[in-house]
């Protein structure tokens, strides 16, 4: 018996965290990482590290900390991470990456932008909720190109032969830009009744593109726990009734099985 109990366990596979308590950490840190990841995989694309600057600098080393700790992090909790394409991907990242701009001779500033540019696939290939939040961006940034470009061309045709701040297509490129966006500069004004409905849509669609946007980021970064923490409650408390109507109904059912088998006969519903 203890034999084929042994034979029923079967070892991590590779790439996977070494126990219960290994995956736990690991997940744990995963959403306390989130954060750190993401801005040590932008900031040096825009603060670019360089010499005899030591903001540049602490940018520059502080970021690559992060990967270097985040693969350490993950080389222990997980079996054989260095053995997976994924680990092998980090590892390289980590060494390509490192503050050689504080070295004489430092590789050429573009190259080590591609590097860096690594960085941001490792971020989306590792994260499921980056993902997630990429694919959904994705399709609002589909939806806002759609909309800033058919609004610019409709206000573009009802505005340009009478008003002259419409002198340009990139004109009105310009006004639905800051139009969708709800800045409202007010530098460019339509004036014709197609061009003020058109620019009325643009701002609906606006408002219900950035709404769309805020709760993707909320979703994203952990800022809505009240909501999903009820709706597990909600269930499990629908569970629970259905549980105890049940229970209620085989109590009965038993009631009045013993009740047969005791040679009674059941009364009639409402009956005294």
């Amino acid at each position: 018996m203890k034999a084929t109990e042994g034979t029923d366990r079967t070892p991590p596979r590779r790439g996977q965290p070494r126990d219960a308590a290994a995956a736990a950490a690991l997940e744990k840190y995963d959403r306390r990482a989130r954060v750190p990841i993401i801005l040590s995989a932008v900031l040096p694309l825009i603060i670019v590290p360089e010499q005899g600057n030591w903001v540049a600098v602490a940018v520059g080393v502080g970021s690559w900390l992060v990967f270097l700790a985040d693969f350490l992090v993950h080389q222990r909790l997980m079996v054989n991470y260095l053995g997976t394409h994924l680990g092998r991907f980090d590892l390289a990242i980590v060494v390509l990456t490192a503050p050689w701009f504080l070295l004489a001779g430092a590789p050429a500033a573009g190259f080590v932008v591609v590097l860096r540019l690594a960085r941001l696939g490792r971020l989306i290939i590792a994260t499921k909720g980056v993902r997630r939040l990429f694919a959904r961006l994705g399709r609002v940034a589909i939806i806002a190109a759609a909309v800033l470009f058919v609004g610019a061309a409709m206000a573009y045709y009802a505005e340009h032969p009478t008003n002259p701040e419409f002198a340009t297509f990139g004109d009105s490129l310009w006004w639905a830009t800051v139009t969708l966006t709800t800045v409202g500069y007010g530098d460019i004004v339509p004036i014709t009744t197609a061009g003020r409905f058109d620019g009325a849509a643009i701002m609906f669609m606006g408002v219900a593109l950035l709404g769309l946007l805020a709760g993707s980021l909320a979703s994203f970064f952990g800022l809505e726990p009240e909501q999903a923490a009820a709706e597990p409650t909600a269930s499990n408390d629908s569970v629970l009734n259905e549980l105890s109507l049940l229970r209620a109904e085989v109590r009965e059912l038993r009631a009045l099985t013993r009740r047969l088998a005791d040679g009674d006969q059941p009364s009639a519903p409402g009956s005294g």
